[in-house]
């Protein structure tokens, strides 16, 4: 019976961690527009996108849209350090060398996220990259 009584136990566990997982979460939008919100955080989870708000070149981009991303980080309650994913889009693949080299440059060391980098037209021909991120937030 013991052993019964184990399983009986171990199944109510599983059960009510299913139901605290599970449980609704409050989402937090952060200057929501009609298209896109600047970010949005759902449990201690943040997601935001940049674009480059200026710049001429992939150097110039790519440190405004990374200005742009602290600014964001700090409105969630981040820092580049809590940074879990990046998805960075490029309008040339290369740029990327140009690219890592600022990114490099800007993270601290040891707190580089998963990331993948890939090609593709951007909204504005004027955009030379896009990067989607998320982070952890303590909001």
């Amino acid at each position: 019976m013991e052993a019964g009584g184990r399983r009986a136990r171990t199944l109510a566990h599983i059960v009510i961690f299913s139901v605290i997982t599970t449980m609704p979460k409050s989402i937090t939008r952060i200057n929501p527009q009609a298209q896109w919100s600047d970010a949005v955080v759902h449990g201690h989870t943040a997601f935001f996108v940049e674009v480059p708000e200026s710049g001429a070149d992939i150097e110039g981009q790519t440190r405004a849209l990374l200005a742009q991303a602290d600014a964001t980080l700090t409105k969630v309650g981040a820092d580049k350090s809590r940074l879990l994913m990046a998805t960075i889009y490029l309008k040339h693949m290369t740029d990327r060398a140009t690219f890592n080299s600022l990114w490099a440059e800007w993270l601290p060391e040891g707190c580089a996220p998963a990331r993948v980098c890939v090609s593709a037209e951007l909204a504005s021909p004027d955009y030379l990259l896009e990067i989607a991120f998320i982070a952890a937030s303590p909001l």
